[in-house]
């Protein structure tokens, strides 16, 4: 059995001498009795009793208090209309202990459901780990053998598309560590940034591998507080999705322009568009508008998914527009402090 802590046991105490005093002052006696009844309430608050402790102390007071105020009455010291006051205190103490109790419920369900899912946490975190790096050991050794019998000549057409294979699996693993990390409070490391020569950097990237007529547009000058790696993969996936829904020849440009709270970057191209149907699903993991060409392409239906999630890190959203003659991806990210007079650059690659 429990023992009493020091607070019961001055209560008790309390109480006590409440009962002398109603024994003592008859015509006062409803103010020590309140006394007994509010401290028992808010003791009840402090510490939540089992319930056979808690209905055998009500029982103690109801019976002690009952008894005192039915002497009085007998005595003629007070009114037989007082004594309906134990009954209705028993009544509002036994709501109150209600109460308490289906809170206490609800917070070790919450706390349960909290622990599950820390668990559950922990238990998929182990899991891509140990999944990434058995992935990554057999990935690494059979591209390792693909190129020694690609550099002695052998089928050299098969052991590219082996290696293409390869590389698909190597990001499909990098991309789905990223997606599993992309709630956690270490996630970002947030340093200031000059946004232009980022979105500079990254357009000269991809002007330089994927014949597109590219086009550096108007770009908002001033510094972005975020994650500099995580930003660069973003527009990298933005990119990469425009190169995949276009043809060569077909324009793609990135811009970006100071808005309130922030910045807005974009990517248009000037491909077919996303149908209507697929608009509600392209950042969701393994979502695509086509499956069938990008299938061929190489892509693995995480790269807008990731777009969405690391804006979603910094604070900032990712949305898109689109019609017959392309889609513009818009990336919204806060944090970005303008300079006085912006710069703007505009530039063209055929």
């Amino acid at each position: 059995m429990q023992r009493p802590s020091r607070l019961e046991l001055a209560w008790g105490a309390f109480a006590v001498a409440n009962l002398v005093a109603m024994l003592s002052w008859p015509s006062w006696e409803t103010i020590p009795f309140h006394f007994i009844w509010v401290s028992l309430t808010l003791l009840y608050g402090f510490r939540v009793w089992r319930v056979r402790p808690m209905l055998g102390v009500l029982g103690l007071v109801v019976v002690s208090t009952g008894v005192l105020i039915l002497y009085d009455i007998h005595n003629g010291t007070q009114l037989w209309g007082e004594i309906a006051e134990v009954p209705l205190m028993s009544a509002m103490f036994l709501a109150m202990v209600w109460h308490a109790r289906r809170r206490q419920s609800a917070l070790r369900e919450i706390e349960a459901q909290a622990e599950a899912r820390a668990a559950l946490l922990a238990s998929q975190e182990r899991f891509l780990h140990d999944a990434s790096h058995e992935l990554r050991t057999p990935v690494t050794i059979a591209r390792g053998h693909l190129e020694v019998l690609r550099r002695s000549g052998t089928s050299a057409g098969e052991i590219d598309v082996a290696l293409d294979e390869l590389g698909r699996i190597e990001r499909i693993v990098e991309r789905l560590l990223l997606l599993a990390k992309a709630d956690r409070p270490d996630f970002l490391v947030s340093t200031e940034i000059e946004l232009e020569a980022c979105l500079e950097d990254v357009f000269m990237r991809f002007a330089e591998v994927a014949p597109r007529r590219w086009r550096l547009g108007e770009l908002a000058a001033g510094t972005l507080v975020a994650d500099a790696e995580q930003l660069r993969i973003a527009l990298d996936a933005l990119l990469e999705n425009a190169v995949k829904h276009t043809e060569p020849g077909d324009p793609i440009e990135l811009r970006s322009r100071s808005v309130p709270n922030g910045v807005a970057i974009e990517v248009a191209d000037g491909g077919g568009g996303i149908p209507r149907e697929a608009l509600g699903r392209i950042f969701e993991r393994f979502g695509r508008a086509d499956p069938a060409r990008n299938r061929a392409v190489g892509g693995v239906g995480l790269g807008l998914s990731i777009v969405d999630a690391i804006a979603r890190a910094h604070g900032g959203s990712c949305s898109v527009s689109t019609d017959a003659r392309g889609s513009t991806f818009v990336l919204m990210l806060p944090g970005f402090r303008p300079v006085g007079d912006q710069s703007m650059s505009l530039r063209v690659i055929a």
